[in-house]
């Protein structure tokens, strides 16, 4: 049972760093190198695209932006750039117009760089074609810059204070309600089983009478 208890929570806390590495924002420090509007037919990958823009018929299929990129390592990165309105997850993102023609007039070549951080969520798999969504754009100085990430920093801790709140209320009611209950189980089951030792020592001195009386019929002489 420990293996699986030991499974199972990591089973959950391998599903909870992959949520909130998905949905919490990340930076990327990048050249942009070119943007398009594709026409994207939504498959079996649906679930990591974002809904229509707001004030848009939704289909099953539509024009998406893109902000094609380098990475300060030279290795290509391709970003959506999507509204996620009022849904999930809660970046109210408005506004992928006016953030792709910010990226547009970003455009540098590399022999002029120009380095910009892109704010995003998501992941990007070749494989099943997904790509992280752009929530920001922003020219930094240099592709040596560092990003604080305030806002996972905020968010990390808020998330552990209630883990630990939770935690502390989950121990407050073991031991106030489940472990009470637990030990009168557990005395409950020792009343009945030092009855049923007694009840097995009875019918032992039962049985043994019986044998005895039994015996003196065995040391009687027979009768002539």
């Amino acid at each position: 049972m420990r293996y699986v208890k030991w499974t199972f929570w990591a089973v959950v806390a391998v599903l909870v760093f992959a949520f909130l590495h998905y949905t919490l924002p990340q930076h990327d420090i990048v050249r942009v190198v070119g943007t398009e509007n594709r026409r994207i037919d939504f498959g079996a990958n649906s679930l990591f695209w974002a809904s229509p823009d707001v004030g848009t018929a939704a289909g099953g299929n539509r024009d998406v932006f893109f902000i094609q990129t380098v990475q300060t390592n030279g290795k290509p990165m391709v970003y959506r750039n999507e509204d996620t309105g009022w849904g999930w997850p809660p970046y109210f993102k408005l506004d992928s117009s006016n953030t792709q023609a910010e990226a547009q007039a970003l455009v540098s070549s590399a022999e002029n760089p120009k380095w910009v951080s892109i704010t995003h969520y998501g992941w990007r798999n070749e494989f099943f074609t997904i790509f992280p969504n752009a929530v920001a754009v922003k020219q930094v100085e240099s592709p040596d810059v560092t990003i604080i990430p305030w806002v996972n920093i905020v968010i990390l801790t808020l998330l552990a204070g209630v883990a630990f709140v939770i935690r502390q209320m989950w121990l407050q009611f073991r031991e106030r309600m489940i472990d009470p209950a637990l030990n009168e189980v557990g005395d409950a089951w020792d009343n009945v089983d030092a009855q049923a030792d007694a009840a097995r020592e009875r019918a032992k001195g039962f049985f043994a009478r019986i044998v005895a009386w039994l015996n003196t019929w065995k040391a009687k002489p027979p009768r002539r």
